[in-house]
């Protein structure tokens, strides 16, 4: 079931309503073609196989880091190359696989641009939107992006407007309770600033803060041409 939470953009003089869809079944990211919504989430739980897999994929190879252009047609053959033929790979290949052709069908796109990373920091540690139409994340292992509603946002002060101050020092948002966080395994669809009509209501997000010692493994899936 598709829950819609409502949102107001604070930070502009020209008001945009935006909300975020969220439901435990695959179609509830349909739902990111709604124009007020501008983050859908698929609340899925990873199998315990796949979550065993990937954390021995990050525990050997806690560097790990994959950039690939791809199609549907391609993708398992091109994953497996990159990653090899293990076990655990294979769990990892045949789950990324899928997301691959799934983002493909749902944006009528022959390719996509793929980030497959290990992470022992924050990646992009403040908050910021995407200069791209959508971009799908989900977190294997680990901490996952962290993103703000869009009523609780002052975008002036995102990026020069922050005047060098943190976050949390910059008036961006009004309490840490304001901060969302997808979990482990959820997937998410990011609506950016190039998406037609979703200017200046792109969602605004980060990396989280990771603790000394721990790592994530993050995915990304992007529009690509090739």
């Amino acid at each position: 079931m598709t829950a819609l939470a409502p949102a107001l953009e604070t930070g502009s003089t020209e008001l945009k309503h935006r909300q975020v869809a969220v439901g435990e079944k695959l179609d509830v990211l349909a739902d990111i073609y709604q124009e007020e919504v501008n983050i859908a989430i698929w609340q899925r739980k990873l199998p315990k196989l796949l979550s065993e897999a990937t954390d021995k994929i990050l525990l050997d190879r806690p560097k790990l880091q994959v950039s690939l252009s791809l199609s549907p047609q391609d993708a398992h053959e091109i994953l497996i190359e990159a990653l090899g033929a293990s076990e655990e790979s294979g769990s990892l290949v045949t789950d990324i696989s899928g997301l691959v052709d799934m983002f493909c069908c749902l944006f009528d796109i022959n390719n996509v641009g793929l980030r497959l990373t290990a992470l022992g920091h924050a990646m992009c540690p403040r908050f910021h939107v995407d200069r791209v139409p959508c971009r799908l994340v989900t977190t294997y292992t680990g901490d996952a992006t962290e993103w703000l509603p869009h009523d609780r946002v002052d975008r002036s002060k995102l990026g020069p407007g922050s005047q060098g101050r943190p976050d949390d020092q910059s008036g961006l948002y009004v309490s840490n309770s304001d901060i969302q966080q997808l979990k482990t395994g959820e997937v998410a669809l990011l609506k950016g600033e190039c998406w037609e009509g979703n200017e200046d209501a792109g969602l605004v997000h980060r990396s989280p803060q990771l603790d000394a010692g721990m790592h994530r493994l993050l995915l990304t899936l992007d529009f690509a041409n090739r």
